[in-house]
């Protein structure tokens, strides 16, 4: 990659021109707060054209890959992939996943000469691709992934029928963040160990609601959005939500709406909706009622990615008045889950099977390439170093975890005195997540569950808020599941 392809500059152009001219929406209620120190998600805009990128010519020389991707993360192994490839151009093509811009872009060009090679797909739709026809057989990989002991459920959501057809670098468990100084006030300790008993499993933890709602006069909620637990029951349930092509409730779906009516009646979370306003305000101390009166939040249910993305940047208030940095603790939580990621598969139409097989081994199952990224050797001079044109702002920090248990036990002690680990009160935070990941199954997966799981949003806000009925909550539900599958049976 001498030169980076004029395509990824233009899209990502376009993509910053989207963001910015986007607004989000206001919750209608709920805490007011003061602006999160990141920035709100934007809301989607109409999806761009479907025309595919046009063609780059290859590097003099140099066999092409083309990889496609919705982030630029990738594109920092990409130019790793080059320096130990040192014959092979991967042209890195970015596309924003705005309205299904990304996928529409894909599927067309299936059957043409643009097809790409490799292709990340993103937690949301990855099963659905693997579920299709669309990518090639990967499980001679398999070995590696054994070899590296990678955690089942990163191969899990790859494979479909038995068939491996996608691997990911990186684990996204979810763990339980709290606040240090709040437990302590309300449980006599902040002891992680101790902290872990005391929420052990769900029950454990609506009663501890209750505890924390008490002692507080009503000031501190359990957690700030009833949105924040919903992975954890969809994960733990026995039952997948089609079953010989009938829609199914299992009993942790109905354990969720009874735990989310419960928070809301009880006044154990803040109303506030993840991704607003009042979600961040919770995390700095910013966080207020209607009619000024602080409030706090106990807990947040992230993953991996939810501490150096999410939590830590939005640990100060935008005007420097608050901050809770070092009085957060991690552990496993009530049930294990596990929340995003990115995973990598090789189009069945490519023309350099071989090769593009080889990118997402050197991706996902090769412990060097695993360890550089997990530990932050992929700086921009690194990089730079590879290829003098990628841009500044390229680079990999330390604490990303992966999919490798052999690589994540190796690394465990150098995170011992890390930022985040400040950032946790001294807490090895590869440590909480390495404790929560062998737990995680995702073997119950299914393409359609992002839209069926959606469906299910604003029927139980209207459930939550009162305005319908638990019958009618569940009839509104499946009227816009059966439209969106309609030759689903639906009871």
């Amino acid at each position: 990659m001498k030169r980076l392809s004029m395509i990824f500059s233009v899209l990502i152009v376009l993509s910053m021109i989207l963001t910015a001219c986007t607004t989000p929406a206001t919750p209608t209620e709920g805490p007011v707060a003061q602006a999160p120190a990141t920035e709100v998600p934007a809301v989607e805009e109409p999806a761009a054209a479907t025309e595919v990128p046009a063609a780059v010519e290859p590097a003099a020389g140099k066999t092409v890959l083309n990889v496609w991707s919705f982030t630029n993360e990738i594109l920092t192994m990409a130019v790793a992939f080059e320096k130990t490839h040192p014959d092979v151009d991967v042209v890195y093509t970015m596309i924003p996943m705005t309205n299904g811009e990304y996928q529409t872009k894909l599927m067309a060009t299936l059957g043409t000469d643009a097809v790409p090679d490799v292709v990340a797909l993103e937690a949301a739709f990855v099963k659905s691709y693997v579920e299709s026809d669309f990518l090639a057989d990967l499980s001679d990989l398999m070995p590696y992934a054994k070899e590296l002991k990678m955690y089942p459920f990163v191969y899990e959501v790859g494979t479909y029928d038995g068939i491996t057809k996608a691997y990911a670098y990186q684990a996204t468990p979810g763990a339980l963040f709290y606040r240090r100084s709040l437990a302590k006030e309300y449980f006599g300790t902040d002891d992680p160990v101790e902290i872990q008993k005391i929420l052990g499993d769900m029950d454990k933890y609506t009663q501890a609601a209750a505890v924390v709602k008490e002692k507080s006069g009503g000031n501190t909620y359990m957690v700030a959005s009833n949105g924040d637990f919903m992975n954890l029951f969809y994960a733990n349930r026995e039952q997948p939500w089609v079953v010989d092509n009938t829609l199914t409730v299992d009993p942790m779906v109905d354990k969720l709406i009874e735990t989310a009516k419960a928070f809301r009646d009880n006044g154990y979370e803040a109303k506030a909706t993840q991704w607003q306003e009042g979600w961040f305000a919770g995390m700095n101390d910013s966080l207020v009622d209607a009619e000024g009166n602080p409030k706090k939040i106990f807990s947040y249910f992230l993953p991996t990615w939810g501490l150096p993305y999410v939590l830590a940047p939005n640990a100060t208030s935008a005007d420097k008045s608050t901050t809770t940095v070092g009085d957060w603790g991690v552990i496993a939580g009530p049930l294990p889950y596990q929340w995003g990621g990115t995973w990598l598969g090789v189009m069945k139409e490519t023309s350099k099977m071989d090769l593009a097989k080889e990118f997402v081994r050197f991706c996902t199952l090769d412990e060097e390439n695993l360890t550089n990224w997990a530990t932050g050797v992929y700086t921009n001079e690194y990089l730079k170093a590879i290829d003098p044109n990628v841009p500044d702002s390229q680079y990999q920090a330390a604490g990303d975890f992966v999919g490798s248990q052999v690589v994540v036990e190796k690394i465990l002690p150098s995170f011992d005195n890390s930022e985040m680990s400040a950032f946790l009160g001294g807490q090895n935070s590869y440590g909480g997540f390495a404790a929560a990941a062998p737990s995680v199954n995702a073997r119950l997966m299914q393409g359609s569950d992002d839209a069926i799981q959606r469906a299910l949003n604003d029927p139980l806000n209207s459930y939550l808020e009162g305005t319908v009925t638990l019958d009618e909550m569940w009839q509104l539900w499946k009227d816009a599941v059966r439209n969106e599958f309609p030759d689903l049976d639906i009871p």
